[in-house]
């Protein structure tokens, strides 16, 4: 008889729920991000949309829906030039970079953070110095270093510069120092473990994000690579893509639309990349802004 009476004076007065105030500058933040949004989005945009377009329409025509859609300008890319082979080349040598370069800035950086050696701060600092140094400054002696090694086979030679780039092997090196602590590695070497037995098989497991994190850098920067490859490569056959679509821009008859459906199918080994390792590499942004 009494509960009744208490639940509607409870149900009458309680009082209603304020709906979160959103503070301005969080708003304004919003619709900044959402701006600079919409300007790296539009560009984009517009060379997927351009790439469906007939080269008459790309520049004369202001929509983003392109009328009429045409697959003609893939048609051309993939049956009048050696796109596949410029594609395969690119990918192959990125993924295999990749790999090499994840694996050996890892030993490196786990040499540098875990190790006491002789002129361990000398060729740290060297190591380090080198990430001022731009790629072109080396870009003839590097050249001529491959040449005179007679290691001047295109796959080879492609893959050397990006094996053990300055920027991984401090990645990894500050990553351990942060995420692996010493115990673990006494222990390892308490149970009869060799030291590359203790890399292995207790450092790799824990440095699975920032491994992610290198892995996508050092794929883009790979893949991406134009200079480089444009000093080295002299058969059009042996192309990678960003050199071979560069040969198409300064054709004579300049196809900007051979150019946008490449860089459409360019974009695809990237984005998969992406998708692939998304949570490698945010887990690895995360913890790199958490313990950094």
């Amino acid at each position: 008889m009494t509960s009744a009476p208490s639940v509607a004076r409870t149900a009458a007065g309680a009082p209603r729920r304020r709906r979160p105030r959103v503070a301005p500058g969080r708003v304004a933040l919003y619709a900044v991000l959402g701006v600079l949004l919409l300007v790296f989005l539009f560009p984009l945009a517009w060379a997927v949309s351009a790439s469906f377009k007939p080269r008459g329409d790309i520049f004369s025509s202001t929509s983003l829906i392109p009328a009429p859609a045409t697959l003609d300008n893939y048609q051309r890319l993939l049956g009048e030039q050696p796109f596949w082979s410029w594609f395969g080349i690119s990918v192959g040598v990125a993924v295999v970079a990749t790999v090499v370069s994840v694996f050996v800035c890892a030993l490196a950086g786990y040499g540098f953070a875990k190790f006491r050696f002789a002129g361990k701060r000398l060729l740290f600092g060297v190591m380090f110095s080198s990430l001022s140094v731009p790629f072109a400054v080396i870009l003839v002696p590097l050249f001529i270093l491959v040449v005179k090694s007679h290691l001047s086979n295109p796959w080879f030679a492609l893959i050397v510069p990006w094996v053990a780039p300055a920027f991984g092997i401090f990645m990894m090196q500050q990553y351990i120092v942060q995420s692996v602590p010493d115990e673990i590695l006494e222990a390892g070497r308490i149970d009869g473990n060799t030291e590359f037995q203790i890399f292995r098989r207790l450092v790799l497991p824990l440095l699975r994000p920032s491994l992610g994190a290198l892995a996508v850098w050092s794929f883009l920067q790979t893949y991406n690579s134009f200079l480089w490859p444009l000093v080295l490569v002299s058969d059009s056959s042996s192309y990678t893509l960003p050199v071979g679509l560069n040969t198409l821009f300064q054709a004579e008859n300049r196809s900007f639309d051979l150019v946008l459906a490449g860089a459409v199918l360019a974009s695809v080994p990237t984005v998969l990349v992406f998708l692939l390792l998304r949570k490698q590499l945010l887990e690895g942004l995360s913890a790199g802004a958490v313990k950094g």
